[in-house]
């Protein structure tokens, strides 16, 4: 029994030892399963992929990518004596960053030809006018970037370089730009723009340099809100070609976006401008090379501004090197005008600036009397009471009903390239004709530090003005640049760079170019760029609007007949390039 009894327990003690090897067993393969499977999962979460892009298919060429270019012998693997697959992908990248591959380069077939051409009904349209004698190396970046953010229509005044034939011919190719030359005619019709017999730019007039430059860029600004009229447009914005809308604070990075979430109300939009940072004296391409920016006085704290001022300021005589009071949209509409380069005014409203955060709307004394004396409210009503406090607040005098307001943006910004290259300094010297003195350079120009720059490329020789330039321009201490972008008045950029590079690289610019060789002006464009060209070549051009400068630079040409002006002290002058505040405008805050 004792034998039966103890061989009866075996199996049982057995069992249990092999139920517990059993669990354990399992227990060990899911602590191993387990993160091989998380492992796998987050591999596939994060995989970039690696097949073929079925587009490329199709491609009539199949261009190579870094690292894996091939010779004329053949295979990916052959190298020349001496260079190391290494040696090879850096030089493949950086052709492809640079985009100066003659002949095999990268490009995108589904972006061939790719002209971005905007004949949608997509609103806002937007305009952009500028006044440029700048070449391709600078416009078409300049055109397809604010393309690429949505802006449909571009109106270009140009002489000198942009008027030559070369590139003219290409900047007419391109939907949605219109190439307006400065012929004899042009300037016959701007002679008689109601401009010259009022008052608000008057203090400009019949002055050199910078001075008739403003005059110019205001002409050309009221022909082009007749042009932006014409052709449908819902918003014109004057820039310059070393400037560029940054949108910021829209989820798309679009500048239509932006301006279509603007009250109806509002008719200026005023972009702070941003001032490039260059930390180099090497730098080529500005838009595909500087990334850091300095922010606008309106963009930061006053305690950050005037306590940081004299870092920020590295010696010059201002926070900005040039000007500090920004660019604006304005809505295109009846009885507008421009108010110097920077803002735009209305004939028929006076205007009012206006709060990001509050809009208020005046209303017409036709519509007030409607509401004041509309029978079906009784006479003692809440809210007729209400209305007519509210109304006469805002439409107390019968002839000031319209009010012309803007706004100031928050985010968006414009990033102006202010003196990116130091070929920037001899080539603003050599479109003036004025002494390198200090009192001459006054009536020049209007900045403290364009009349510096401009008597130091005058009379410093090639290593003075490079060492100057380093000094003044370009930020060479990183100390300096990190502390100032960790307290805010730096901040780095890279969308438009991201922008330009990746236009760069996918043909576009080459593709325009190469289209426009294909085509030939017309005889008219060809006899306008001609004569473009021809008469503003030199800087003493026989200029309609030089009004007649003698031998020394004085004005020699007698004021217009403006007996029918009547000053009464409400128009506002023109709006000039501004500094932003100095230190010595607000009590001094010690930097922490």
């Amino acid at each position: 029994m004792a034998g039966l009894y103890s061989s009866s327990h075996r199996p049982t003690y057995s069992s249990s030892s092999s139920a517990s090897s059993s669990s354990s067993s399992r227990l060990l393969l899911l602590l191993t399963v387990l993160p091989l499977t998380l492992a796998s999962f987050a591999f596939v979460l994060q995989w970039r992929g690696g097949v073929t892009d079925p587009l490329s298919r199709w491609s009539p060429d199949q261009p190579d990518f870094p690292g894996m270019s091939s010779d004329a012998d053949g295979g990916a693997n052959s190298h020349p004596a001496g260079t190391s697959h290494l040696q090879s992908a850096s030089s493949d990248c950086a052709t492809i960053l640079l985009g100066h591959s003659s002949n095999n380069h990268p490009s995108f077939p589904y972006f061939r030809d790719w002209k971005l051409d905007y004949t949608s009904d997509l609103r806002p349209k937007i305009c952009i006018t500028t006044s440029t004698s700048a070449g391709l190396e600078q416009t078409l970046p300049w055109i397809f970037y604010h393309k690429v953010i949505g802006v449909s229509s571009f109106l270009l005044f140009v002489e000198g370089k942009a008027a030559s034939p070369n590139v003219s011919r290409v900047l007419e190719s391109i939907p949605g730009v219109k190439v307006i030359y400065r012929t004899r005619e042009l300037e016959e019709q701007q002679t008689k723009s109601r401009i010259w017999n009022e008052t608000w730019l008057a203090s400009f007039f019949y002055k050199p340099c910078n001075y008739e430059l403003f005059v110019k860029q205001s002409l050309n600004m009221e022909m082009a809100i007749v042009m932006a009229r014409e052709s449908g447009m819902d918003w014109i914005i004057h820039l310059d070609t070393d400037e560029l809308v940054y949108p910021a604070g829209i989820q798309e990075y679009s500048l239509r976006q932006l301006l279509s979430d603007v009250p109806g109300n509002v008719d200026m939009v005023i972009f702070p401008n941003y001032e490039s940072s260059v930390e180099r004296d090497d730098i080529k391409e500005p838009f595909s090379e500087v990334s850091m920016f300095k922010k606008n006085y309106d963009h930061l704290p006053k305690d950050v501004y005037f306590g940081n001022y004299k870092e920020a300021t590295r010696g010059n005589p201002n926070y900005f090197l040039t000007y500090g009071n920004g660019k604006a949209a304005a809505r295109v509409q009846d009885h507008l005008r421009p108010n110097g380069a920077h803002r735009w005014h209305n004939y028929m409203k006076t205007p009012k600036y206006v709060d990001s955060a509050y809009f208020i709307e005046c209303i017409s004394m036709k519509i007030c009397n409607i509401l004041l004396y509309d029978k079906r409210l009784p006479p003692n009503s809440n809210i007729l009471i209400a209305v007519s406090n509210f109304l006469n607040i805002i439409c107390t005098d019968p002839d000031v009903i319209y009010v012309h307001s803007e706004i100031k943006l928050d985010e968006a910004a414009v990033l102006h390239y202010t003196y990116p290259k130091f070929s920037d300094l001899t080539s603003r010297r050599d479109r003036c004709g004025c002494k390198p003195t200090k009192e001459d350079v006054k009536r020049c120009f209007m900045l403290d530090f364009d009349r510096a720059a401009f008597i130091i490329a005058s009379t410093a020789t090639e290593e003075e003005m490079l060492q100057w330039y380093r000094e003044r321009v370009v930020w060479t201490d990183k100390t300096l640049n990190l502390k100032l972008l960790r307290k805010g008045i730096l901040t780095r950029i890279y969308s438009p760079m991201v922008i330009i590079q990746s236009l760069r690289e996918s043909g576009v610019f080459r593709s325009v170019i190469a289209k426009a060789a294909e085509t030939t002006l017309s005889k008219d464009n060809f006899l306008k760029s001609v004569d473009s060209n021809n008469s503003t070549r030199n800087g003493r051009s026989e200029n309609i609007f030089s009004r007649k400068f003698d031998a020394n630079g004085v004005s020699q040409s007698t004021a217009r007949r403006i007996l029918e002006v009547i000053d009464d002290g409400l128009t506002p002058s023109a709006v000039p390039p501004l500094s932003p505040p100095r230190l010595d405008h607000s009590n001094p805050i010690t930097s922490s």
